[in-house]
């Protein structure tokens, strides 16, 4: 096994199921099977799912489901969201849950096992991308929203947030896509290269999430444990901590044992989407703790904030 260097992605794409993959390299065997399969021309284990009409499969049905019911729940999340009506960063906060929508669309036909078009599922690829590295921006956001150095909710606050988080979702998407397509050449040695290499998604898909979750824990610690002087709404914010980075166990280091402990029926996929969802609904109740949900009885210059 050889080492992974700073920018590749190949033993990534050899050991998991991720949406990036699709960019390096779709073998004619995934092709076949209609997906980004794990592994497959990578030296890994090759998901086979369901078998289908005219030599196809339908892969990571456990993925697409539960994708299914990440989305149905994050609605009712904003539902909820929206009835918090005296919650601060209630509208910024609805925006996240949003973003999260997105990355659950674009993941049932990229990590599920579709088979499409070439090219519509590098187009998804791009969104799914693009919407990762926006979203999470807008959680780190949503962390600095709490100390309201902007009034929450105005068309300032909303603007900064979705103003950048777009220009995060145009910028990355337009990377992968150059990855895939060669629009511009910039990036034609990430396919043709052994080892996958492409610096700029590196760091938006690897990196960037990372940088802006550890950001989020650290504003909201500070937050609730020094302005708000609480210690039971950190117990939230830690499950939900603990719960993505289970999820990102299973997608990083479990995924190729489930793959091949169950001859490619499902994978650490399924498993990371599971704990995603968990840890986007722990964040919630987080939120939700720490917010009121009506306004009090009016004291002057008293915070929202329960």
């Amino acid at each position: 096994m050889g080492s992974t260097q700073f920018g590749d992605f190949h033993n990534f794409c050899r050991d998991s199921t991720l949406p990036i993959c699709n960019l390096f390299l779709e073998s004619p065997t995934q092709q076949n099977l209609g997906s980004q399969l794990e592994g497959a021309g990578f030296g890994g284990c090759a998901l086979t799912g369901i078998s289908l009409s005219h030599g196809r499969n339908l892969s990571n049905l456990g993925s697409i489901l539960l994708c299914g019911i990440a989305i149905v729940a994050t609605f009712f999340l904003l539902w909820r969201a929206d009835r918090k009506q005296a919650a601060v960063g209630r509208r910024e906060f609805q925006l996240f849950l949003i973003g999260y929508i997105i990355i659950s669309i674009c993941e049932i036909f990229t990590v599920g096992g579709f088979p499409l078009e070439r090219k519509v599922r590098l187009g998804f690829t791009a969104a799914h991308l693009g919407a990762i590295t926006a979203t999470l921006w807008v959680l780190f956001l949503n962390g600095v929203v709490g100390y309201q150095l902007v009034d929450d909710g105005t068309p300032l606050s909303l603007g900064l947030i979705l103003g950048s988080a777009i220009a995060f979702f145009v910028g990355t998407g337009f990377i992968a896509l150059d990855t895939a397509f060669s629009y511009t050449n910039t990036f034609v040695s990430s396919l043709s290269g052994p080892n996958n290499r492409n610096i700029a998604l590196y760091v938006l898909y690897q990196l960037w999430p990372l940088i802006c979750l550890v950001g989020f824990f650290c504003l909201e610690t500070v937050l609730v444990l020094k302005v708000l002087g609480e210690k039971k709404p950190m117990l939230y914010l830690i499950a939900a901590t603990l719960l993505f980075a289970i999820g990102q166990i299973f997608q990083y280091v479990i995924s190729t044992h489930i793959c091949h402990g169950t001859s490619g029926k499902i994978d650490g996929a399924f498993f990371e989407t599971l704990f995603t969802l968990l840890s986007v609904v722990m964040i919630w109740v987080f939120w939700s703790s720490i917010t009121e949900d009506d306004w009090p009885m009016p004291v002057s210059g008293e915070s929202t904030y329960t």
